[in-house]
């Protein structure tokens, strides 16, 4: 089917224009329509009036996995008394949604990939087959290392470099992942073995190894076995003041290897003033403009209630005192990480939320390129997601962002370099951070553009001073060519007649090599730690399909470079 989406403005940061023109779709592809008229077209979309970008992507949004189910387990009272109060469905929950709500909500908003950062390998078969329950929406995974007892005993060992990328590679193919993330790295580890915290050079109670050294052949291993995302970094000290001394040992530790830092706001604070604690906003950035190879997302804060899921363990645990209500549930995951839930409510008349609500903001503004800084709020660690079209507006409309200042914490405000930011983030701006930049950075080709041969993910916003208006509900959105949402109205996509059993879901994956005769060397060594098979982490392209009804979509990556 041909469709004509006709007299909107396309921003498209990624094919370099700005213009009002029209945009034609064949089936699922973005087609060059300088030979067309509009009577070639099936479905005309009158888009008059309205701005259209490519679809949206969400580079770290927690939406699959046993985290999610313990934090049901744990909040489904307060679920049940939020669907009351709201006349909605228990699984509807703002901060804890079902994967097929979620899905829908993102549609709604007009994002089409949205990628789960934090799958364990020995999990990694529940997050897929909860992923697999978001139609029409195309997720990915990040495969979890950094604490795992076989990689940390290949690093005590001082094994190969070439030993260590199999192993890393063998455990993204194995696992169905896009990219490598690493929590706390070395420190969830240590705290099985009684030690609280685990500053960036300081060795390990048992393996003796830093997280530097982890960071260092994991950012290495990453880049030469040719992913195009960075390591994935949710560093030491998460939360406490004083941190941004450890992010930036962690950016120096990369030794200019590329790395992304991750809810960078939760890792930017300094300890000064009466209260302990400080903005460290300024730091993070001069930091950045000294070592170009750091990219973050910001993880902002929003005043509301919600619930903290974290693979940190140690964290959570410290935390579990601040929980609101008052309960929390921290577990042990296998030799590969842990788990914690911790419900909170962030206040804007207390001073510390108050202050992370303003860091946050802080890093948006004041980091200059939008390709570096990207939109999260670490769903639902921050806030939950459907906080986006209102973070919009506080980054894109100054009198409506000091409004919000006026309103937190006095204390806080004027600790805050805030309100002498008057940076307006435009719509190109908003485009490149939310749609082409996450594309690069994840090596999504065929994503995040409006160029012939990109997928076909669109969406219309209507245009409007409110931004939060604008993009709370756009008029039209296009997943994969199939017309998702229609002036409001969502209606799932579904199978083609003939193939009844494909799955309209797809799995982003990187499609990585290793020596299999490597990995099967230290099988033995996971074995011996683990309670079962290194093998059984295996999940198949056919599994996918047929198990977890779900695509893999292979995305390129780069030339190996060893």
């Amino acid at each position: 089917m041909k469709t004509l989406i006709q007299g909107g403005r396309l921003i498209d940061p990624a094919g370099d224009f700005d213009q009002i023109t029209d945009l034609w779709l064949h089936d699922d592809d973005i087609i060059d329509g300088t030979t067309l008229a509009a009577e070639d077209a099936d479905r005309v979309i009158d888009a008059s009036g309205c701005v259209v970008m490519a679809g949206g992507i969400d580079i770290h949004t927690h939406i699959g996995g046993g985290k999610l189910a313990i934090a049901r387990l744990l909040m489904q009272d307060r679920i049940d008394d939020d669907a009351r109060a709201t006349a909605r469905r228990a699984a509807e929950s703002d901060y804890l949604p079902s994967a097929a709500v979620a899905a829908q909500r993102y549609l709604e908003m007009g994002y089409t990939v949205a990628l789960e950062p934090a799958v364990i390998p020995c999990n990694a078969r529940a997050a897929h087959a909860e992923m697999a329950d978001m139609p029409d929406l195309a997720t990915g995974g990040f495969c979890l290392l950094g604490n795992d007892d076989l990689l940390l005993t290949l690093l005590a060992r001082q094994a190969p470099q070439a030993e260590i990328n199999d192993y890393v590679a063998w455990m993204v193919r194995g696992t169905q992942s896009i990219a490598v993330k690493a929590v706390n790295p070395g420190g969830i580890s240590a705290f099985k073995f009684g030690r609280r915290e685990l500053d960036v050079d300081t060795p390990h109670p048992h393996y003796g190894v830093t997280p530097a050294q982890i960071i260092r052949r994991l950012a290495r291993a990453v880049h030469e076995i040719g992913l195009v995302h960075p390591l994935h970094i949710h560093t030491s000290n998460l939360g406490v003041p004083g941190n941004i001394r450890s992010t930036i040992a962690t950016m120096e530790a990369a030794d200019g290897l590329p790395i992304h830092l991750t809810h960078a706001q939760f890792h930017c604070y300094g300890d000064e003033s009466q209260y302990g604690m400080s903005s460290a906003a300024e730091q993070l950035v001069a930091a950045m403009a000294k070592h170009p190879n750091v990219t973050i997302d910001v993880g902002q804060i929003m005043f509301g209630q919600t619930v903290t899921i974290s693979a940190d363990e140690p964290h959570q645990f410290d935390n579990r005192h601040h929980a609101s209500p008052r309960k929390s549930a921290i577990v042990d995951i296998e030799c590969e990480a842990g788990c914690g839930v911790v419900p909170f409510r962030y206040r804007r008349r207390q001073f510390v939320h108050a202050l992370q609500w303003a860091i946050g903001l802080e890093l948006f503004l004041m980091i200059d390129d939008p390709s570096r800084v990207f939109l999260t709020t670490d769903h639902p660690n921050g806030a939950p997601f459907t906080a986006y079209p209102h973070l919009l507006r506080l980054l894109g409309d100054r009198t409506f962002r000091e409004t919000a200042l006026a309103e937190i914490h006095a204390d806080a405000a004027a600790a805050s370099s805030l309100g002498g930011l008057s940076r307006q983030y435009t719509l190109p701006e908003i485009a490149t951070m939310t749609r082409s930049a996450p594309a690069s950075i994840m090596g999504l080709s065929r994503h995040g553009r409006l160029t012939p041969g990109a997928t076909a993910d669109v969406t219309v916003y209507e245009t409007d001073d409110d931004l939060e208006k604008m993009f709370r509900s756009p008029r039209h959105v296009f997943a994969q060519g199939r017309h998702v949402i229609d002036r409001g109205t969502y209606t799932p996509g579904t199978p083609p007649a003939n193939t009844p059993n494909q799955p309209v879901h797809d799995t982003l994956i990187a499609d990585v090599e290793f020596d299999p005769q490597s990995v099967q060397r230290f099988r033995s060594e996971y074995n011996a730690s683990s309670t079962f098979d290194l093998n059984r982490l295996w999940i198949g392209d056919d599994e996918m399909h047929s198990v977890l009804r779900s695509r893999p979509v292979k995305q390129l990556t780069r030339e190996r470079a060893r």
